[in-house]
């Protein structure tokens, strides 16, 4: 069983699960949920932000692999792209809704210029003025996420061309929209099964160079589609996430069941985001502020952006009572994936993440007023998906239930094999009986006719000799 499993779920295009890896059947969500600033003037005054929360605005989600490429090195090549769709009717609102938000370029260059001469600062202000720049704008979802033109960009690319990866519209998911995440490399299992979908290079790295230390810089585990099989309880979930900039890390909640296939739960460890006094190894990702976010300003040109849980959940208390409208809890905001242990193939997945904006006020530029410094949720994101319908009954019937048959199958041709090997045995031995049993009647026989022979010449002897011509005529 074993070794044809370990046939299908390899990356051969020979393989069962090939189709699989190549288009992944299940259909992906991207929910968007956005906190809306309540009380934009009061925080410029210093007082504590308030935000509602609004969504979720749903996406559908294509994915393909494009470029696929066979290294010699047992390893496979391939980009894989990205599309999304809106989803109206299992939305809670419109692309076209309005929302109070920070705004990003403007809080961000602010941020940037803390520690620059008062003149820059001064020079900076008066450049916001002049293109109506403030510190809250007020736009639409589409806007938001797949960009809005703004003269700041112009300007900052103008002058400064390389601060900004994007040169036309600014949004927070404008990037990854019909883009691909990088090209990654990945063992496909052929000639060293033990090393099966983990990550070889991604852009042709085998570490980044984002952190502050060679242990978070790692790439490890997968590129997070699948994972190798056998998997025991003691068995951990790697990936590496060119959104996140790092190599994450699940561990094993439970045993269950989805659709009739048994699967395990993997959740985020308490030490996933937590800061280098809490979790020593992730003191390479610092500079840390509280517990439970971590700052991806390196990767995210230098804008003092964090990634946490949703509504600071998991995190120090103080993140998520510094902003009115939060109400972090495990139900809602926690992720998890579940995984069928034999294959290593997900089975169903919900990934949830907040992206938070650090923010205060900045002597000598007059947009950030008197805020006071606090972690601002700009937005969370659940991916989820499960496998469903055809690719569903297919995966059950060619890796479950087909591997099941023939794992019993083997014990019953073992008793059928040892049945057909005693039938010849107890047939001898039954012949055997026989043919004892017949030497010993004969035997017997043969001594009850000289018995009965002795007993008539005894007679004849003697009886008159009359009698015994009467009984011989008799």
């Amino acid at each position: 069983m074993s070794l044809r499993l370990s046939w299908n779920v390899r990356i051969d295009p020979s393989s069962l699960s090939f189709n699989m890896w190549k288009e992944i059947p299940v259909p992906f969500y991207l929910s968007i949920y956005f906190f809306d600033i309540v009380n934009p003037e009061a925080i410029l005054l210093g007082e504590k932000p308030q935000v509602r929360e609004r969504g979720p605005y749903v996406y559908r989600e294509f994915r393909h692999k494009s470029n696929i490429t066979f290294n010699g090195n047992d390893t496979v090549s391939f980009l894989e792209y990205r599309s999304f769709q809106f989803q109206p009717d299992k939305s809670h609102g419109l692309e076209s809704d309005y929302i109070v938000m920070p705004n990003i370029l403007v809080l961000a260059a602010a941020m940037m210029m803390e520690n620059k001469p008062m003149s820059m600062k001064l020079i900076m202000t008066l450049a916001f003025s002049t293109l109506g720049e403030r510190a809250f704008m007020n736009r639409t979802i589409s806007e938001i996420m797949w960009g809005y033109d703004d003269p700041l960009i112009h300007l900052i690319n103008k002058y400064l061309p390389d601060v900004f990866p994007f040169k036309g519209k600014f949004g927070l998911f404008a990037e990854l929209n019909n883009s691909n995440s990088g090209l990654f490399t990945v063992f496909t299992g052929v000639k060293d099964f033990s090393r099966i979908h983990l990550v070889d290079k991604w852009n042709g790295l085998s570490k980044v160079s984002f952190w502050h230390s060679d242990q978070c810089n790692m790439i490890n585990g997968t590129s997070g589609q699948m994972w190798a099989p056998f998997m025991t309880p003691e068995t951990s979930l790697q990936f590496y996430s060119p959104e996140a900039c790092r190599s994450m890390n699940l561990v094993y909640k439970e045993s269950g069941m989805f659709e009739g296939i048994p699967t395990y739960r993997f959740v985020a460890p308490s030490t996933l985001f937590a800061n280098g006094s809490v979790y020593a190894p992730n003191e390479g990702f610092c500079p840390c502020l509280e517990s439970g976010i971590q700052n991806i300003s390196t990767c995210r040109f230098n804008a003092p952006l964090f990634l946490s849980h949703p509504h600071f959940y998991n995190a120090d208390p103080v993140l998520a009572e510094a902003v009115l409208g939060l109400h972090p809890n495990q139900e809602e905001h926690s992720l998890f994936l579940d995984v069928h242990p034999v294959t290593g193939i997900p089975m169903n997945c919900s990934v949830k993440l907040q992206l938070s904006l650090y923010i205060k006020a900045i002597k000598g530029i007059g947009q950030t007023g008197k805020i006071e410094p606090v972690v601002l949720p700009l937005m969370w994101f659940e991916e989820s998906g499960a496998m469903e319908g055809e690719p569903l009954q297919t995966f059950y019937n060619q890796l479950v239930l087909m591997p099941s048959v023939l794992h019993y199958a083997q014990y019953v041709l073992l008793a059928l094999g040892c049945v057909l090997l005693l039938i010849p045995i107890i047939y001898q031995i039954r012949s055997q009986e026989k043919c004892y049993l017949f030497w010993s009647s004969s035997k017997k026989g043969s001594k009850h006719k000289e018995a009965i022979q002795a007993y008539s010449e005894s007679l004849m002897t003697s009886a008159p000799k009359g009698t015994v011509l009467q009984e011989a005529r008799l």
